[in-house]
Formats: C-alpha cells, structure tokens, sequence
C-alpha cells in the first residue's frame, strides 16, 4: 500500500534534523520545488568517494531510492556532473548533500 507522499521541503528538513542528531552533516545544496521537488540524495564518503540516489516510488508505490551514479564510488566531479544533467530535466529539484565517510545515514526505503 503507497504511504502518501510528503512534500519536498518536509522530508528535506526532516533529513537535515535526522542527521543533526546523529552527528552527521548534512546541507542543502540546491532548493527545489517546495511541494513536489525531486529529491537527489548525494551521499559523500569523503576521501572515498561519491553516490547520489534519486528518490523514487517501488511497485507498490512505497518510498525507494536508485542509484544515479555507478555501483562503485565516483568522484565529486562525476557526482556533480550527474546532478547539474538533472537539473537541465527538471529545474524543480532538490540536492541534499550528506558528508557520511562511516556509512551511517540510513536511507527511508529500499534501494532499487
């Protein structure tokens, strides 16, 4: 059963005090559409590398996650790359930015 969709700017904040509390940093790099953003996750390992996840919808129309860049880390150039094609198809988009070099942050669905 899909779980009605939160806006934009809601889960964005919610994400931000998520990992204020948990000690990790996280910053918005880029404000979308306050209602119905998009939303790319750019999960930063540091010294290790880059992800970013775009936020999507499974069969079952629950919160998931696909990977937008390689399996493996890739830089930030090829990070922010993939992100600036993004914002060339949808200007509305939203960048959450998480410096996570220990793999804390837990994402709120699945990855597909």
């Amino acid at each position: 059963m899909a779980l009605p969709a939160l806006k934009a700017e809601i889960w964005i904040n919610a994400q931000i005090r998520i990992c204020d509390l948990n000690l990790i940093s996280a910053i918005l790099t880029r404000r979308g559409d306050s209602d119905a953003g998009a939303i790319l996750l750019k999960l930063n390992r540091l010294d290790a590398g880059v992800e970013v996840f775009s936020q999507t919808r499974d069969r079952d129309g629950l919160r998931a996650w696909m990977r937008g860049t390689r399996e493996s880390l890739v830089s930030d150039a090829d990070a922010e790359a993939y992100i600036k094609k993004q914002m060339q198809y949808d200007p509305d988009i939203w960048v959450l930015e998480i410096e996570d070099p220990k793999n804390q942050y837990e994402f709120d669905g699945k990855i597909i």
